[in-house]
């Protein structure tokens, strides 16, 4: 599984959180993108509900929108104004941060008592960092600039001279291993012999699949190849300074004497595909590669060396550090659930058996004159046409796992709202979409099943799912004076 090769670098992290604590094999984002995705690890909400859709200003990135209506309302605010934490933040924000037209880098979310956030998207070197809301600039020395051992400093500094009054809480979000894959100098010979993983889905066709993936170039030309090795040989190097910054924290939260009373969460915003159904690099599709992410935490009350395969998503962070601090959930609007009693070992626990995952496409209704062959609305093209979104590259999934059911029901906004379903048991690749060959009842009730979740929010975002015993379905909702399947079409302006 290639969430799980993204770990192999990180022998130091696995060792001292994942092994001494539990590893999540199940857990995913609910957007396959980086701003979306953070965004709902800080608002412990939906896409559908805070309303960030893509990396952009007008896409509600870190907008002034966003800052009025989710900062106040993010868990390291409640954590702050209700719970008595000092809060530190380091890294790599909302892609638009610091712009002009959001208030700049003068502004500091609501919630932070320690704000070193980086201005904008990835770099490692010629960055700005805004310091409490003051402007620090960065060179390309490797010593002072490299931005995975900044943080890693900045951090450490926190730690020595925070208070020991206040409880606290940390959130060091490094850009690795984000384009452009700039590694420290001692690791950039590194993994040479390393190359993207060939599964079965690796440069193939992506038969009956939506048409964006369909338009991918098969087999892939050796340039593009080339590239993709090159890129996910990179993204190692880049891993091993975050390695690196793991094991300082954790070595210094013990020499403070605050190892075995802390909780240390290691997590992704979104996977990554390189080379899958001929898709050279990038994220933003419904597949198991970009949507699943890792997830390791240890802490008090965790035994070492477990796994869980309950389903979880990244919407579930939120609640579970607000559960720790021992917040009572039942005042906040998130859509996750806590993950404490799973961590803490809870028998015959209630728990879900799927979630959303939804997508908003980029790009515009025309035609890109460098490649007038493709359908129009493309975006994030490479030379070759080989285009990685789209604007109706808009879909919504139901990730389905239970004791009978691995599987995955997708719609899109187009005007065939197209379909895809897979049955991850029988085809862990996603090769085969079965939405013309499932029982039309299943097909039915996980339609109608995706509906309930677009529209959800909090507690209603956790009801039973299809394959829940306590789940109730009502075929009269489904269908029209027609008869036909009824869907729920996507908002092109959510805002």
């Amino acid at each position: 599984m290639i969430v799980y090769l993204l770990l192999i670098p990180l022998k130091k992290t696995k060792a001292l959180i994942g092994e001494m604590g539990m590893t999540f094999s199940s857990a995913y984002v609910p957007s396959a993108l980086c701003c979306p995705s953070r965004a709902s690890i800080l608002t412990g909400k939906y896409p559908h509900n805070h309303h960030v859709v893509n990396n952009t200003l007008e896409g509600n990135c870190s907008s002034k929108s966003w800052q009025k209506i989710q900062e106040p309302n993010t868990f390291p605010a409640i954590l702050r104004s209700m719970c008595g934490y000092q809060t530190f933040f380091a890294g790599k924000y909302l892609n638009e941060y610091g712009a002009p037209d959001a208030g700049g880098l003068e502004h500091v979310p609501l919630g932070w008592s320690y704000w070193y956030a980086l201005e904008k998207n990835s770099k490692y070197y010629n960055y700005t960092l805004s310091i409490n809301g003051k402007a620090r600039k960065h060179g390309e020395n490797y010593s002072v600039d490299y931005l995975t051992d900044v943080l890693a400093n900045i951090s450490l500094g926190f730690l020595d001279y925070k208070s020991n009054s206040e409880p606290f809480f940390m959130m060091i979000s490094t850009p690795a291993p984000h384009s452009p894959w700039t590694a420290a100098p001692q690791y950039q010979k590194t993994f040479q012999n390393v190359f993207a993983p060939r599964n079965k889905n690796f440069n193939i066709h992506g038969t009956n699949k939506h048409w964006l993936i369909r338009q991918a170039k098969t087999p892939m030309t050796n340039s593009s190849i080339q590239f993709l090795d090159n890129a996910f040989r990179k993204r190692w190097q880049t891993l091993l300074s975050v390695d690196d910054l793991v094991e300082k924290l954790v070595k210094r939260l013990e020499f403070n004497g605050e190892l075995n009373n802390t909780y240390i969460f290691y997590t992704s915003d979104n996977g990554y595909h390189t080379g899958q159904f001929s898709l050279p690099i990038d994220k933003r599709q419904l597949y198991e590669f970009d949507i699943k992410v890792p997830l390791l935490v240890r802490g008090p009350g965790i035994k070492p060396n477990q796994t869980s395969k309950m389903l979880v998503a990244n919407i579930d962070l939120g609640p579970t550090i607000l559960d720790i601090a021992g917040y009572n959930l039942n005042k906040t609007q998130m859509d996750g659930m806590s993950l404490l009693p799973i961590l803490k070992g809870a028998r015959n626990l209630t728990w879900r058996s799927d979630v959303l995952v939804e997508y908003q496409g980029e790009g515009r209704d025309v035609t890109d004159p460098t490649c007038p062959s493709l359908s129009p609305g493309v975006s994030q093209c490479f030379p070759d046409c080989v285009c990685e979104d789209a604007y109706n590259n808009t879909y919504a999934c139901v990730r389905t796992m239970s004791a009978r059911w691995n599987l995955q029901y997708c719609e899109f906004d187009d005007q065939e709202v197209f379909v895809e379903v897979y049955n991850l048991t029988a085809d862990p690749d996603q090769i085969t979409n079965i939405a013309k060959s499932i029982d039309p009842e299943l097909l039915g009730k996980m339609n109608y099943r995706l509906m309930m979740l677009q529209s959800c929010s909090g507690p209603t975002c956790r009801t039973p799912g299809v394959f829940d015993p306590g789940y109730r379905f009502d075929p009269r909702l489904m269908f029209s004076n027609q008869g036909s399947v009824r869907t729920r079409r996507f908002s092109k302006h959510p805002l």
